[in-house]
């Protein structure tokens, strides 16, 4: 057996050890795996430059599918506008799904039992299971169903709404489909006369196409939760149940709106339907999808509508302007010069104490204010931190302040 000095054993050692190392940096163990320059980082940046972070949340569309081939038979004698039509249906007609919900009744013995609930259609906007639709067409839904274009069914969640616009956010997980998407257009340009297409599922016959042109351009509905619905596009082309919530497109292909309302008296189309412009769906839908719900300015205050009782005591116009009955004390409203009524001044409509004497407000950002209805319409499009002129009433006298909005509370602790 041979024997080693201690000198020969540390030589080993330290040798040993150095190649170790160099192995371990041959196969990367110790790389430097937080640097700028490594897979994980800021792949693409130099040193200096300006990295800016991307938003919580972007969509993803499929390709530009503008050149589409049309399928048709051998026939030659369409017209151009004919084929216009079967290009825009052929792209566009697997972007529509069918929605239909499951509502929860009571029995007799107040025992729950599951019941069918509303049809509707929408609009797939991201590959990854985003539908755009109506709030009406999921509303009360305990279960909520997407139908693609190939009859699959798949369950969804809505994940967001809106009820001051009429737009919810319905998510599905696709599996292994692969989704074509409908692309948003712009309606701020839009023309009376100008060709529009609905697809749609009305009356449960999926995938139905109705052409026609927009009849009228910044109408404002009243829905049925008596909110204001601004900027609506009124088209001739036939809707009907079970097209809420599907696109509205215009001769590109490209929505310019979702379809949410007739005008009818028999319950049938008789040739006035409305549509959401989808500027406004282009606002609030990454909300919907990041919050739940759409985040909005407010104006701390509680307002009461001058009905002609609260007009008679007050001794003012009878349905003009809002009453500032309280002012949130210290908030923007208080800091902006607005004045609640006194309380010394109190008069009860029902279980509602209303405080007379204070401001009346007339306009909020050149919105003419009449009704709470209105008050909400003004801010609708508003974000907390934006600010808004505010015209009011003070002892007969017209005054103007500048308010800052705050963000709107979820529910109002009002009387």
């Amino acid at each position: 057996m041979k024997l080693y000095s201690r000198g020969q054993v540390f030589f080993f050692s330290v040798a040993s050890a150095l190649v170790v190392l160099l192995l371990a940096f041959g196969f990367g163990i110790f790389s430097d795996r937080g640097g700028a320059d490594s897979s994980g980082g800021f792949e693409g940046s130099s040193v200096g430059e300006d990295i800016r972070p991307e938003p919580t949340f972007r969509f993803e569309t499929n390709p530009n599918s503008d050149g589409l081939a049309v399928t048709t038979d051998p026939r030659s004698d369409y017209t151009d506008d004919e084929l216009e039509n079967i290009r825009i249906f052929q792209m566009r007609n697997e972007g529509v799904v069918n929605i239909t919900t499951e509502t929860i009744a009571y029995t007799w013995f107040l025992e729950p039992v599951p019941e069918r609930g509303t049809t509707g259609s929408g609009s797939i906007i991201d590959s990854r299971g985003y539908v755009l639709t109506n709030q009406h067409v999921v509303e009360d839904a305990v279960r909520v169903y997407v139908t693609l274009s190939d009859g699959t069914t798949l369950l969804g969640e809505v994940i967001g709404s809106d009820g001051e616009n009429d737009l919810a956010v319905i998510k599905f997980d696709p599996e292994d489909h692969k989704l074509r998407t409908v692309p948003f257009g712009k309606s701020g340009d839009l023309r009376v006369g100008q060709k529009v297409l609905a697809i749609g599922n009305p009356f449960a016959l999926d995938r139905t196409l109705t052409t026609g042109i927009i009849s009228g351009l910044g109408r404002s509905l009243r829905n049925d939760k008596d909110l204001i619905i601004q900027g609506m596009i009124q088209t001739d082309a036939s809707i009907n149940p079970g097209n809420s919530g599907g696109p509205l497109l215009d001769s590109r292909g490209d929505m310019i709106g979702i379809n949410t309302m007739i005008y009818s008296q028999t319950g049938g189309s008789i040739g006035i339907g409305f549509a959401v412009p989808v500027d406004t769906a282009r606002r609030v839908v990454p909300d919907l999808i990041e919050f739940g719900t759409v985040r909005r300015g407010w104006i701390e205050i509680i307002p009461r509508e001058i009905i002609p009782q609260i007009a008679a005591i007050d001794k003012v116009p009878a349905y003009r302007g809002l009453l500032v009955s309280q002012v949130e004390p210290g908030g923007n409203a208080d800091q902006a010069g607005l004045q609640g009524g006194s309380t010394d001044r109190p008069v009860r409509f029902g279980r509602t104490i209303i405080y007379l004497g204070g401001d009346i407000i007339i306009e909020v950002d050149g919105i003419e204010v009449n009704s709470v209805a209105n008050f909400y319409e003004a801010l609708e499009d508003n974000l907390p931190g934006e600010t808004v002129s505010v015209i009011y009433l003070r002892n007969g006298r017209r005054r103007e302040t500048t308010v800052t909005l705050v963000e709107r509370p979820a529910r109002f602790q009002w009387d």
